[in-house]
């Protein structure tokens, strides 16, 4: 679709973007449930929550390695075609998956194995689709665009986990022919998608292009202060991938409190995200940026410390609420701020804190939780995320005196 076109489509009524919310949600909800599928049998196989830490690492370990490549991809090469070939490989690992389950595991290696090719086509899915989205509505629509894409994704934490702790319950190991049904449903919608997505390639390939998403984000203080937060706070933030450790051997829910429990910041950041899409013209960006992460740190602290399997649902769910309203504040500046021939590389670097450093920080929870108990890792995440969202505030001034994205969009940066 050309912007020309775009301009003149209400974003209710762009086949386009309807179509990019069905392929983001079935990958969500694929990965979310194989995600969760993943934890709970090595976890039962193992019993050893560094191993829910090294599950963590098998997927970031390719997103470092190849998230620069992913980055020019999506600058030279269809956007669209990129999401269909990444979850055509997404749909391997599932495979692959079911095989090695059915067979019988004596060790964890083979699943990490697996999880490596998950982890490459996620850094290389994640990277086209946030460089994809604006090239589908004029930036007029952006914000809200951005709203329901980021509603839709939450969603897809709410159904994807539910699902697939009941599945584990229900089916065992039959789990992962569901992620896989959802993977399938995502390629199918991605190649619908129509229109010329290809940005037309200006800039030799080199060492100076490759890195040129670097040099953008660190000479733009908007940029780099929302790369860099949100880096950060994944990083001391991570609960998620020690999850099954609370509902085996703390709360004592099984795998369908587990299900509902990697749900409920799903539900938490759906909620939010609904609210957020009815909101036009929105206010205090660069504030409400810091207050959310705070809140997000804060539950983390209050989670960890339950003992009690409804105050943990609620502390998870505000986890989420709060997680929704950083992501939309920070996937819209970083956006609006980038050019387009630039967004594939800023978005890959973008992709390690939003997406990579996930599994970074369940890597950190695992190995501290390994040392020092669950319990006081994920407070001590808590407190330290808490703590790093204050020392930005007094870091990056030019975020907190945000407050229209207008601002953004007319001069690229604040000084």
């Amino acid at each position: 679709m050309t912007e020309d076109h775009a301009s003149v489509t209400p974003l209710l009524r762009n086949r386009n973007f309807w179509l990019f919310v069905v392929n983001r949600t079935g990958n969500g909800v694929g990965i979310h449930s194989l995600t969760v599928a993943v934890g709970w049998h090595v976890y039962q196989l193992t019993g050893n929550p560094l191993d829910l830490g090294l599950i963590g690492l098998a997927q970031f370990a390719p997103a470092l390695v190849l998230f620069l490549f992913a980055g020019m991809a999506a600058d030279r090469f269809d956007r669209r075609r990129i999401m269909v070939v990444c979850n055509s490989l997404h749909m391997i690992a599932a495979g692959l998956l079911i095989f090695l389950f059915w067979q019988g595991l004596g060790t964890v290696w083979p699943v990490l194995m697996v999880l490596t090719l998950h982890g490459a086509a996620r850094s290389f899915y994640h990277t086209a689709s946030q460089a994809v989205l604006p090239n589908l509505m004029p930036m007029d629509q952006f914000p809200k665009a951005v709203a329901y894409s980021s509603s839709a994704n939450k969603a897809a934490q709410l159904v994807g986990p539910a699902l697939g702790g009941f599945l584990i319950a229900g089916i065992g190991d039959g789990v992962y022919l569901f992620a896989l049904a959802m993977f399938f449903i995502a390629g199918v919608a991605a190649a619908m998608i129509s229109g010329n997505l290809k940005v037309p390639v200006r800039e030799p390939v080199n060492l100076h292009t490759v890195f040129s998403g670097f040099s953008y984000i660190w000479n733009n203080r908007i940029v780099l202060g929302a790369v860099s937060i949100d880096l950060l706070a994944v990083l001391f933030g991570g609960v998620m991938g020690l999850l099954p450790v609370f509902a085996s051997d703390i709360l004592h829910v099984g795998p369908g409190g587990l299900g509902v429990m990697r749900a409920m910041p799903g539900m938490g950041s759906l909620v939010i995200g609904l609210l957020l899409t009815q909101i036009s013209a929105p206010r205090y960006m660069g504030p409400t940026l810091f207050f959310s992460l705070a809140v997000f740190g804060l539950s983390i602290s209050v989670f960890s410390l339950s003992e009690t399997f409804w105050i943990s649902l609620v502390a998870l769910a505000i986890y989420g609420a709060a997680d929704m309203v950083s992501v939309y504040v920070r996937q819209t500046l970083v956006q609006i701020a980038t050019p387009d021939a630039m967004r594939g590389r800023v978005s890959a670097v973008n992709g390690i804190s939003i997406n990579a450093s996930n599994e970074l920080g369940d890597f950190r929870a695992g190995v501290m939780a390994g040392g020092i108990g669950t319990v006081p890792a994920v407070l001590l995440g808590g407190i330290t995320t808490v703590a790093v969202t204050v020392l930005w505030v007094k870091l990056f001034p030019s975020i907190r005196r945000v407050d229209r994205l207008d601002q953004i969009r007319m001069t690229g940066a604040l000084p």
